[in-house]
């Protein structure tokens, strides 16, 4: 029988090279995976690793998609690190995309903007990012609920509160009977970086969110009470550390962070509501946050490759004919080699009789 023994000393070196190995090893992988699906792995492989980065536009293309993956990831690097473990940043990027969007309809006029509305949207998405999260902080700190629980059923109750907005009050009467808001003002979209491009002015907020992160955690005194709080309770409490308001900080960073993804996918690259503001941001950065170490650095390079692998899927799809499913499974497979790799690191197999 086979069992699981602990490591007296686990590999540093490989802690920290895990992640890489889960990477060569998805890739390995995925080329079987085109093999068996009658495709050639070499340019199967090419579509998802070298088309997006191959030009100017593609790499700007990966800036879009990484913006989001990296403002969700940051808050759960720091909720994971106070042993918050939410999972619901999807539903609070969606509740940032609602507050965000509809401050713009209510500012849009038609040939009005400029920075100040600009501000006034993004203030606002971050805020209703915030109060999605209250609502499980609530929660957690009056009635004890599970947060794992009640984060991932709010991703849903936000998901339907947006599909309502845009298929009632907020419809574009002028949408082809489509469900979706009015295209914003081009005075309220986020100003591009690179002309004729989709990259926009996010893309900053989110390197900005990396390195506000990283004082955060490593340099402020709040942030090491936060991490003291999740490595070691007892001490946290020996030491007079209230679990109560690290529960609530991290839970509002997290929503204000993924509140501003979702503003940004609002006023940026999308340009008005709809039912799908996110192909699934909020769940990808739970893989960004662990293959980045919970380390808002990590967390740069991390989604990098996730940026590859939701371009590279839609790439194989009409490219090489591939079901939409290809993103998620190269995910999926990405994950369970990153676990697969970091049990292996802290326990060897044995075979007992």
């Amino acid at each position: 029988m086979l069992k699981l023994e602990p490591r007296p000393a686990p590999s540093r070196l490989m802690s920290y090279a895990s992640p890489l190995l889960a990477v060569l090893l998805t890739t390995l992988c995925g080329a079987i995976l085109f093999s068996l699906l009658g495709k050639n792995p070499l340019a199967g492989l090419s579509v998802f690793f070298w088309e997006p980065i191959k030009n100017l536009r593609g790499w700007t293309e990966i800036g879009v998609k990484c913006t989001p993956l990296i403002l969700c990831a940051i808050g759960y690097a720091i909720c994971y690190r106070s042993s918050v473990m939410s999972i619901g940043a999807e539903g609070m990027l969606v509740a940032g995309a609602i507050g965000g969007g509809g401050m713009a309809l209510l500012l849009d006029k038609g040939n009005n903007g400029g920075a100040a509305m600009i501000a006034m949207i993004v203030v606002a998405g971050m805020l209703a990012g915030m109060a999605w999260a209250g609502l499980t902080a609530l929660l957690k700190d009056r009635f004890n609920t599970n947060e794992i629980l009640v984060s991932l059923m709010l991703v849903y109750v936000a998901q339907l509160l947006l599909s309502y907005l845009v298929t009632g009050p907020w419809k574009d009467p002028m949408g082809f009977n489509f469900p979706q808001s009015k295209m914003f003002s081009s005075g309220l979209l986020l100003p591009t970086l690179v002309p004729t491009t989709r990259l926009n002015l996010g893309f900053v907020f989110a390197l900005l969110a990396v390195l506000a992160g990283w004082v955060f955690m490593s340099k402020s005194f709040a942030g090491f009470r936060l991490q003291v709080g999740g490595m070691a309770p007892a001490a946290a409490r020996y030491a007079g550390f209230s679990q109560r308001k690290a529960l609530w900080m991290t839970l509002l960073i997290s929503g204000a962070a993924a509140g501003l993804a979702g503003t940004i996918e609002a006023i940026g690259p999308v340009g008005q509501l709809t039912p799908s503001m996110s192909p699934g941001y909020g769940f990808a950065a739970i893989i960004v946050a662990y293959v980045g170490r919970l380390h808002p650095v990590g967390i740069l390079f991390s989604s990098f490759i996730m940026a590859l692998f939701y371009i590279g899927g839609e790439l194989a799809q009409s490219r090489l004919g591939l079901p939409s499913a290809i993103t998620g499974v190269f995910q999926g497979m990405l994950l369970f080699f990153l676990l697969g790799a970091d049990v292996l690191i802290g326990y060897r197999v044995r075979w007992s009789k």
